[in-house]
């Protein structure tokens, strides 16, 4: 059976990089999108509390749904004309 590749409305609003809030058992956390799922991410993120590091060691997948942005990473333009000139001029 073949994979899901789509991305559905949810997810097309995060991307790698973006600083996201979430809570785990009631609190609220603050990292950074590390990887994309179907329906979810992973997060990076730091606590002072030993019980939630000992438990998610700094990463949890949270649930697209359940991610808030906080500031959307920047995003980087790739101009693939210039790499057509380059290859073009060395020929």
């Amino acid at each position: 059976m073949a994979k899901n590749t789509e991305i559905s409305e949810a997810q097309a609003k995060f991307n790698v990089g973006d600083e996201v809030a979430f809570k785990i058992e009631k609190k609220t956390f603050h990292g950074f999108i590390d990887k994309g799922y179907t329906n979810s991410f992973l997060i990076t993120f730091e606590s002072d509390d030993p019980e939630i590091i000992d438990k998610y060691h700094n990463k949890v997948v949270i649930n697209n749904q359940h991610l808030k942005m906080i500031k959307a990473a920047p995003k980087v333009e790739t101009d693939d004309d210039e790499d057509d000139d380059e290859k073009d001029s060395k020929k």
